[in-house]
């Protein structure tokens, strides 16, 4: 980009505060992103975003491609004026999309050919169309195409993947015209931390104005994701920004805060909105269970979001309980609400210096869910995505 992309203002140990300068505003870090897979929220308007704290969030490149299709959000204006959305905007190549939902799927250094899990159809899609496409989109900011790894697969498959990541990181700065937008490359090596620090090395070197992590949160053990994250972290430029993809859970926030990130996104607060699954400072908590059906107090007494300060727990455990859609809306306002104020929160402990005595309150009390459940949760999930859109 022309000006300042990323300016660091205050670090409390490794938590970093900062904020991005975009053609669409400024953006304070740390910070999430919801995803808005087709130019949309699920069951939320873009003033509901702006109206929850939002200035920033993520489309998919790979779903828009597929419908309605680039040249038709181009035509009618890039994707800011389709969706009526005047903040910044993230999308990601499409990449990762490619390698988990769509048959067939076949690789090659020139790029990815495959078929669309809607209809069938064959694409192509390399690292220079990754670029066009998400220029021609019109985001703040864009992402590289990189090979993705499934947790489990062996070192060799993953050093291969992980090299061509570089040879197409490499092409797609070579056709990035437009320098309104900053392209990110994505750092991958799978569960190995000499293949994470050779990768880290290698993309610094051809100096991206932000670093990605991907290949990450895929079904892995915790206690897995966050020594690499922590390592290839601290190998990221100082002065760029760090992008943690794929990750939401509250208490992944705040650990990955700890460990150097500035940008987060997740589909998993939407998701399991839309499940009855509603965050609180206590933990997650279901919803739909009996104890609720007759609570005349709020899902959760200290949060500010419309569905708490307007209705009661009854009323939205009876939403659904009768499958009523306003349940879903109601309960994705509030989890979004509960993520940017958790992220406010995070920010200003930051600024004021106290933001490791905050990790350690917010750890003590949020009663996270059980690991073992969480692994096979995830993991039902990735291998039942199929023809699902998050």
């Amino acid at each position: 980009m022309s000006h300042q992309h990323f300016t660091l203002l205050k670090t409390t140990n490794s938590a970093r505060a900062g904020e991005l300068n975009t053609p669409h505003g400024r953006v304070l870090t740390p910070v999430f992103l919801p995803v808005g897979s087709q130019a949309t929220v699920k069951t939320l308007t873009p003033d509901d975003i702006k109206s929850l704290g939002f200035d920033m969030l993520l489309a998919n490149t790979y779903h828009l491609y597929l419908r309605p299709g680039i040249d038709v959000i181009k035509n009618l204006g890039g994707l800011h004026r389709f969706m009526v959305w005047d903040g910044a905007i993230l999308t990601d190549s499409g990449g990762y999309q490619v390698f988990s939902l769509s048959p067939l799927c076949k690789i090659s250094d020139e790029g990815a050919k495959f078929r669309s899990h809607i209809d069938g159809s064959e694409h192509f899609l390399t690292p220079e169309l990754a670029v066009q496409y998400q220029e021609a989109l019109g985001a703040d900011i864009i992402m590289v195409l990189d090979e993705c790894t499934a947790y489990g697969d062996s070192r060799k498959k993953v050093q291969q993947a992980m090299e061509r990541t570089h040879r197409w990181a490499e092409r797609c700065h070579k056709a990035k015209t437009n320098n309104n937008q900053a392209l990110y490359a994505i750092v991958q090596g799978g569960m190995f931390p000499d293949l994470r620090q050779a990768s880290a090395e290698y993309l610094k070197k051809l100096d991206f104005p932000g670093y990605a992590i991907g290949g990450l949160s895929v079904g892995e053990p915790k206690d897995v994701t966050l020594p690499l994250i922590e390592q290839t972290d601290a190998l990221l430029p100082q002065d760029k920004p760090r992008y943690l993809m794929g990750v939401g859970a509250p208490e992944d926030l705040v650990e990955g805060v700890a460990r150097g990130i500035d940008i987060f996104d997740c589909a998993l607060p939407t998701r399991v909105a839309r499940n009855g699954a509603l965050f609180t400072r206590k933990g997650r908590i279901n919803i739909r269970r009996a104890a609720y059906s007759k609570m005349d107090s709020p899902i959760d007494p200290s949060c500010d979001c419309y569905t708490c300060r307007t209705f009661s727990a009854a009323y939205v455990s009876h939403l659904f309980r009768s499958e009523e859609l306003l349940g879903l809306r109601l309960a994705t306002i509030h989890n979004l609400r509960f993520i940017r104020n958790l992220m406010n929160d995070i920010r200003k402990s930051i600024m004021d210096g106290t933001f490791q005595s905050f990790r350690e309150d917010f750890l003590a009390l949020y009663h996270t869910t059980n690991e073992q459940t969480r692994v096979e949760q995830k993991g039902r999930w990735l291998k039942g995505r199929g023809n699902q859109v998050t």
